[in-house]
This record gives structure tokens, sequence and C-alpha cells, in this order.
């Protein structure tokens, strides 16, 4: 469960996401963290995350009380579990010597623990990747309509090796009304990794797909 409540910041958009693999409330201070939550939710060698997990405390220099909490804590399959801090660029840059005592502490704390520390920004976040994932959430949320169709749309594409989104639902139906009815359908068992689609490229119907 989180250590803090996030207050509620009229600078930031902060809220509350819901995400299947979070260990209590998923809450995020900015659109970033939002957006790394998501990244977490998708990525299917991640079995669970908790935000805001601890809450590290230290005497400093002066002997003065301070603390950190870091902003995520993932379990990834087969790894140690890491210690997220998500930050924005400019607020590294400018804030870095305010900002180092804590990452140092964080540093040693995951030591301690067995886990790692890792320090992520909107360069490693923010990429064409993440506009994929954004896109194939909802449609993994929704799941797929029926079986019948999920086996329709691997079977065909098994048959031709290699298509794109409107060649394989123009080999299954020729009326548009069946064609999209199968899309969501379609992007669920790519968004679940049935269907293997570069999701480090804009998502389109002219993209290529294969089968798994």
């Amino acid at each position: 469960m989180p250590v803090r409540t996030i207050p509620k910041n009229y600078r930031n958009v902060t809220g509350i996401a819901a995400h299947s693999k979070a260990d209590g409330q998923a809450m995020f201070e900015s659109t970033l963290e939002r957006d790394f939550i998501s990244l977490l939710e998708f990525d299917k060698h991640i079995s669970r995350f908790e935000v805001q997990p601890v809450k590290i405390t230290w005497l400093n220099n002066e002997d003065k009380r301070r603390s950190y909490t870091p902003d995520v804590l993932a379990f990834r399959q087969g790894e140690k579990p890491t210690l997220y801090e998500v930050k924005y660029r400019s607020d590294l840059k400018v804030n870095w010597y305010k900002l180092q005592p804590k990452f140092r502490m964080a540093i040693k704390y995951a030591k301690e623990n067995q886990w790692r520390f890792k320090i992520v920004t909107e360069k490693e976040i923010r990429t064409p990747y993440l506009e994929s994932v954004k896109f194939l959430l909802p449609f993994i949320r929704q799941g797929a309509s029926e079986e019948a169709d999920m086996a329709l749309l691997v079977g065909n594409l098994k048959k031709l090796g290699r298509a794109t989104p409107t060649g394989l639902l123009e080999k299954i139906y020729s009326d548009p009304w069946n064609q999209a009815r199968l899309l969501p359908t379609l992007w669920y068992l790519i968004g679940t990794g049935q269907i293997g689609m570069n999701l480090n490229q804009k998502i389109t119907m002219t993209r290529e797909i294969w089968s798994c």
C-alpha cells in the first residue's frame, strides 16, 4: 500500500489510475508518472508494482531528520525488484543538488533489500512505444468479445503468414460492418501478444502484423 497520500496539486495533474497489477491505489503526481505506470501495467514481464512504496528516513550531517519516498517499486519476473524515481530531465538538472542525497539513500536502501534503484525520465518513457501502449490498454481491459472471433483472426493470419490489419479483416469479411466488429478483438490480440506488431512504431491499419 502507498505509504503516503498524494494531495491535489493545481500545478501538476494528480489522480488515481485503475491498474490490475497495482498493489493498492496506483496514485500519480504527474502525467509522466501516469504514463510510466501505464508502461508497467502493459509489460507482460511485470507481475506487480507498488506506488509510493516506502518512506526512507535518515539524519543528515546536521543531525536533522530527512525523508524521501520513491515513486514506484516494480517486480519483474526473473530479476531483482526495482525502486523507481520518475522525474523530468529539467527537474533533475535544476534540483540535482537537493535530489542527490535522496538518491544516494535510495541506492543504499535498495541494496539492503536486494533491490535496484533507477531514475527514469521522459526520454525513456515518452516514446512511440508509449503511444502504442496507451492505445492498446483500453482494448486489453475490455477483453475480446467472443472466443470465436479470436480464433477467426488468429487462424486466418496463420494462413497468410504476414498481413496488415486492413488486409486481414478484408480476407475474413467483405462487408465493412463485420470488419469493424472484429477490429477491437484484433487490437486485444495485439495488445496481449497473441498477434505480433512492432509497437515501437505508430499503430496504423497498414502496419505489418504476424502470427505469434
